[in-house]
Parts: structure tokens; sequence; C-alpha cells
């Protein structure tokens, strides 16, 4: 306890079983590469102590203690060399070509569960940490389990096998040797602890940092028209020295603990030296077996100290797993097969009440309305009432602590769960268009579309510009529909949730950029197909004026 309060290490959030066993999980999908390169180390292995035997042989071949020819030994030496690049080029090539497949695979997985999570529009985290975690933690925890355990495992091979042979030699000088090895155990569990806890800190400021440039990179135009580049700057610059220390701080204590092991493992390579220097000039070596002798302690201490400075990457390790540990943390939504309804459906709340908290209290609170089968409802209310709460409990994102959500058609009724997302359409508020073509943002909607259907559905949606521009359908967009108005992209958007076909159809404020003449003949167009039930989140009174209701949501006082 003293020792833990003295350095400050703070209790670790998840065991070291637990992590465990979360690496042997996530493992399942990496263990041929992982296999591949344990056989490549192991055979490194074999041919680095076949080398210190050539070498050896081929000195005693030279200076006449053994009979041989010295061409032959030399040529055996470099076969082994060249056996050893072979390896060393195989190794390569599986890290290049599976290891970026396992990286790939890893990130999908993520992903796959951040999209299937339960989501409220409240994210604990900034987007910008999140993809920190998904490039650079996937990375350390991929090449962990992928190549440094089959590393240590010929780390290990390699310790044993040099022990092994210079036992043979010199019996005191392999146990003295080796007799170092728990001590340096005993100090690497502190630092263990130690680094664990300042590359906690590095990882953590090293996201917000991320954060930071990626919002600046996103709201350039707004930092530009409000002249707060300078601040920007300087926040981008305060949050980069935070970063800074905790490196300093973390180097600090990494090169002095290099400095300790470093100077044992020297103390160590000149006390063999001094001993095989004596035996030598007793007559008790020969220079080949002295050669022999120094390249084995080097072959037990470089391993030794190659597990010491695994230490670091197994802390590095350590902090990534539980990073992503930590997005998995989030529920899954209800998993299952779609429930698709006919068309027209409908949607039903009954006394409906939400809060996200208890402190701010009910957004909604009694709530009944009815969204009949083809009808069209404008959705009104003040800035705050909970028309985006209501949206987001019509998609099953959130659920009523009270009351109860039916969509039904003519044959069935049933509660709202997110199985039933696949009757609607949405169509939010501002510029939601992907990078890359019109038509690929298109395909979103419809998967497989043909360019006939994409034509009729910018035609209801009073996007025919699309066909007077020189590429048309292949016009490329910029991030977030660059090179497009904020209208032209609303349209767009209008059209892709048609290509989607859905009974439920949801606009979010969808024509707030477009002027009333196109506005109403958009309306017009909408609004008569028959078989959507069609609900406007909206301000304008246009549109209010063109739906069959009118839903007035007031904020609760």
């Amino acid at each position: 306890m003293e020792l833990r309060s003295l350095l400050r290490l703070p209790k670790a959030e998840y065991s070291t079983r637990t992590i465990l066993k979360w690496f042997w999980k996530v493992w399942k999908g990496n263990r041929l590469q992982a296999f591949l390169n344990a056989i490549i180390g192991l055979c490194g292995v074999a041919v680095s102590l076949c080398q210190v035997a050539a070498v050896k042989h081929a000195i005693d071949v030279a200076s006449g203690i053994v009979k041989g020819n010295v061409i032959v030994a030399v040529a055996w030496m470099a076969v082994l060399v060249l056996f050893g690049f072979a390896l060393n080029i195989s190794s390569i090539w599986i890290k290049n070509i599976l290891g970026i497949k396992a990286q790939n695979r890893m990130q999908q997985r993520f992903v796959n569960r951040l999209l299937h999570s339960e989501w409220n529009g409240k994210e604990k985290r900034h987007s910008g940490d999140v993809i920190n975690r998904l490039e650079f933690d996937v990375n350390t925890v991929v090449n962990f389990l992928t190549e440094t355990i089959p590393s240590a495992i010929s780390i290990l091979a390699m310790f044993l096998g040099a022990f092994i042979y210079l036992f043979s030699m010199d019996h005191l000088l392999a146990i003295i040797t080796v007799a170092v090895s728990p001590f340096f155990l005993l100090v690497s569990k502190i630092y263990v602890r130690q680094m664990r806890r300042l590359n906690r800190q590095v990882r953590n400021f090293d996201s917000k940092v991320q954060s930071v440039l990626q919002e600046m990179i996103q709201h350039r135009g707004l930092i530009k028209t409000l002249e707060s580049d300078g601040m920007m700057v300087c926040r981008l610059e305060h949050t980069q020295r935070h970063l800074r220390h905790r490196i300093v701080k973390r180097t600090r204590f990494r090169v002095f603990s290099n400095l300790f092991l470093n100077i044992g493992f020297t103390s160590g390579y000149l006390l063999a030296f001094l001993w095989a220097a004596i035996r030598m000039s007793h007559h008790t070596l020969t220079f080949g077996g002295m050669t022999a002798f120094l390249q084995l302690v080097n072959r037990i201490q470089g391993p030794a100290h190659n597990l010491a400075q695994l230490i670091p990457v197994y802390v590095s390790v350590y902090t990534a797993a539980e990073r992503l540990m930590e997005l998995e943390e989030d529920p899954l939504e209800e998993q299952g097969d779609p429930v698709k309804l006919d068309l027209p459906c409908g949607i039903r709340m009954k006394n409906v009440t939400f809060e996200y908290d208890s402190i701010d209290g009910d957004v909604i609170r009694n709530f009944s309305f009815d969204f009949t089968p083809g009808s069209s409802t404008a959705i009104l209310g003040e800035t705050g009432a909970g028309k985006t709460t209501l949206i987001r409990l019509l998609f099953a994102f959130l659920h009523p602590q009270t009351g109860n959500i039916e969509i039904y058609d003519d044959k069935s009724c049933q509660d709202l769960s997110p199985l039933h997302r696949c009757n609607f359409v949405y169509v939010p508020q501002g510029n939601t268009l992907m990078s890359g073509t019109i038509r690929e943002n298109l395909h979103l909607g419809g998967r497989n579309a043909t360019d006939e259907e994409m034509k009729e559905a910018l035609r209801i949606s009073c996007a025919e510009f699309v066909f007077d521009l020189p590429d048309g359908l292949a016009t490329v967009c910029g991030e977030q529909g660059g090179g497009l108005s904020e209208g032209q992209a609303q349209r767009i958007s209008i059209a892709r949730s048609l290509l989607r076909d859905r009974s439920i159809m949801i606009f979010d404020e969808a024509t707030s950029a477009l002027d009333p003449e196109t506005e109403h003949r958009l309306l017009q167009n909408l609004l008569s197909i028959q078989t959507k039930t069609i609900l406007f989140i909206t301000h304008r009174k246009a549109v209010a004026e063109c739906c069959d209701k009118i839903l007035i949501i007031r904020k609760i006082r």
C-alpha cells in the first residue's frame, strides 16, 4: 500500500485476468499469423545457435586446433547467413500482407460493434477520441498479438538454448549469468505499474489533440468567419503542451529505467569477458571457444534485455486494450432480423414520458398521438420542446420510462423496437452527403437502384439540376457535399431517402434551404405518394399548411 501511494499508482479499471480473457477472444482471427511468426522466430533461434557453432568451428579449423577444411567451414557460415536472410524476408512478407488484414478485421469488428450499440445522441466520447482508438490502439493490440507474442516465444527459446549451450561449456558462468533474472523481474513489476499510469495519460492526451485538430479542420469556415484562428491555435497548443509534459515524464522514467538495466547487463558481459580471458590465459579455453563463449553470453543477455524492452510494449498494449474495452461498454441494441410491415403503416404513442436524467426532468410527459397510415403531419414547437427527442423515440434510439409506442398496419400492431427501423426513412437537417459521386450517395438509399430509378427520385425531389451537370450522376461531391449548395444537397438527400422506399418518412427541417417555389413543388410531389406516412419537423408555415395534421409540442415548464 505504501509503495502504491508513493508511486501514485491508480487502481486499474480492468483486472489482468479480464484483459487476458479479452486478448484471447480478439486473438481468434489472428492465430495463423501469430503461428507463422512463431515458427519463423524459432527457426531463427536455431539458425542463430548454429551460427555460433559454425563460427567456433571455423576459427578452430583456421587455428589448427580442429581438423577440417576452412573453405567448407566458411561456406557453412554463408549458408546459415542466407537462411537467416530468407527468414527475415518471410517475416516482413507476413507482417505486411497478413498484418494489414488483421488490423482491418479488428477495426471492422469495433466499428460494427459501435454501429449496433445503443445510441441516444449524447456521446460519452469525442469522435476524434474514438477514431484515435480505432487507429492507434487497434494497431497496438494487433501487433502485440501477431508479432510481440511470437517474438517473446522466440526470445525465450533463444535464452534457453543459449543457456543450455553455455552450461555445457561452463556450468558456473551459465548459472551466474541467469542468477540476476529474479531481481530484474521484481524491479520490472514496479516499472510496469508506473509505466501503465504514465502511458494511459499520454494516450488520453493524444486523443484530445486529435479531437481538437479534427474540430478545427471540420469547422475552419466558422473559425475564419469568427476570426478565432488565433484562439483555436492557442487551444491546440495548450492541449499539445499537456501531451508533451506527459511524454517528458514517461520518457524520463523510461530513460532512467533503461540506464539501470543497461548497467546491469554491461556488468554481466564484462564479468563474462574477464572469466573467459582468465580461462584462455590458463589454456583451458581456445580462442574459438572464447568467441563462442562471448556470443552465448550475449545470446543469453540479449533475450533478457529484449524481454525487458518488451515491458513498455506490454504496458502500451494493456492501455490500448483498456481503451478498446471501454468502447464495448455501451449495451447492444436488440438484435435480430428486421421486422417489416405492409405499406402503409402508422405509429402510435400512448402516454409516453421520457427524461434523459432526473436532474433535467421530463422532456416529454404523458404524450399521446397517432400518426395514422398514409397521413402527413407537421410537427411544430419551440427550441428545446422535445422534437429531437421525439424523433429518437420513433427510431427506438430511446425508450420511454412510461407509456408505450406501437407500430401497426392493417394486419398487426407491435411494440416498437430497433428491429422495426427498417420501416423508416430519415432526412436530417443540414448537409448529410458523403464524399464521392452523386450516384454513390444515392446508392446508400437503394443499393441496387438503376440510373432510371435514380433520375425519377431526383425528379420527385426537385433535383433536376443534376441532369444539367457536366458529369451528371458521376459528379463528384467533396466532404459534406462540397461543391453543392445547401439546397442542392438537401434535395439529393431527399432523393436518396425515396430510393430507400420505406413506409414512414421523417423530414427534419429538410426544406429549410429551399426557396418557396421549389419547396411548394417538392411538398406536392412528396404528399402525392399515398403509400407513405410522412412527418415534417419544421418551423415553416408553408409546410404545415400542406399537411393533414399539425402537432404542436410545447416545452414542459
